[in-house]
């Protein structure tokens, strides 16, 4: 018999006022394993986190951690999980190890149990060195480090990470990656939300994608790639005024509806015959004098799932009719 989900949530509901923040969610982590959260700002991922961690009560629904209700065995829930947020939330004026001592402490450790796993927790996210340094002398990285740290001194069964690597450099990132990972091999269970998707793709075993408080696809990184289909042909807009014109000029020639991406000033397009789509799409860029800094065929990425679910006319299978998500209320506000 395999072993029942580390994480369940059924049917979330979850408004504040008129604003719908989760409109029906249904979540499962199996144990030891990696869940990555997908979705832009006021989807709905942060008051999921929250009443996941026992911070928020649902309004409808109900969530377990290892077989602990969130509401009913909100302490029990709260012995098993560690939870980091997306800052920092350590104490300046305390060293690294009275910070994870103090942790421990709350948790119920013993004094001298509090202090031995703060030595562990130190050695193993390199911070050895600094341990009896004052906090207000660290880098970002390694109070990042250190809040990581206090979110495993009570050695939880489940981890729950929310964007834990905004803010920080490329190589520190990299850093906590690794040290994520270890922790998962070790069987600690992790649901984490994510803006990178380049994480979501190297951590996650499974990805959820939450859209207006609403679940709109689930799969692992290789499946939601899969519905994307085929290639993806990518034009570089030259200026960011010409991104709609080129969205019009793509129209009809791909096996799918093209994307703007405004941050990336680009448009992608899936296609499914490749020398000839770029060809045309060449020439009617061309002829219509638009400039670009780029064209070229690649492989579909998470970013190419992510933008073709949560773009304006997108859907939880991307190519199928916007319905596909559900009823929309035009009156719905939503917010994180």
């Amino acid at each position: 018999m395999s072993d029942p989900p580390m994480i369940t949530a059924e049917a979330l509901v979850k408004s504040f006022g008129s604003t719908v923040a989760l409109a029906g969610v249904d979540l499962t982590v199996e144990r030891g394993s990696v869940l990555g959260l997908l979705g832009r700002n006021g989807a709905g991922k942060t008051t999921l986190v929250r009443i996941l961690s026992t911070l928020l009560s649902p309004d409808v629904g109900n969530a377990r951690i290892a077989g602990a209700d969130v509401v009913r065995d909100a302490q029990t829930v709260r012995s098993r999980i560690g939870l980091a947020g997306q800052f920092a939330a350590v104490d300046e004026t305390l060293t690294g190890r009275e910070n994870l001592e103090l942790v421990g402490r709350l948790y119920g450790l013993r004094r001298r149990e509090a202090r031995a796993r703060a030595i562990e927790v130190l050695d193993r996210l390199t911070l050895s060195g600094a341990a009896d340094r004052l906090v207000l002398t660290y880098s970002g990285g390694m109070r990042r480090r250190l809040d990581l740290g206090a979110s495993l001194v009570g050695r939880p069964l489940v981890l729950i990470m929310d964007e834990p690597t905004t803010g920080l450099d490329p190589g520190t990132r990299i850093e906590l990656w690794k040290f994520i990972e270890e922790l998962v091999r070790e069987g600690t269970t992790l649901l984490l939300t994510t803006q990178y998707l380049e994480e979501a793709d190297r951590l996650a075993d499974r990805i959820a994608v939450i859209e207006r408080g609403r679940m709109i696809a689930t799969g692992s990184p290789a499946e939601l790639k899969e519905r994307v289909g085929g290639d993806v042909l990518e034009v570089r807009a030259a200026s960011f005024g010409d991104l709609d014109r080129l969205v019009a000029l793509l129209s009809g020639l791909g096996s799918g509806a093209p994307v703007a991406d405004v941050r990336g000033q680009r448009v992608t397009l899936p296609v499914s015959d490749r020398v000839a789509t770029l060809l045309m799409a060449a020439r009617r860029i061309e002829e219509s004098h638009i400039e670009v800094d780029d064209i070229s065929l690649r492989r579909p990425s998470l970013d190419d799932v992510f933008l073709a679910l949560t773009s304006p006319g997108g859907s939880a299978q991307p190519g199928t009719a916007p319905s596909a998500l559900g009823p929309r209320l035009a009156s719905e506000q939503v917010v994180a």
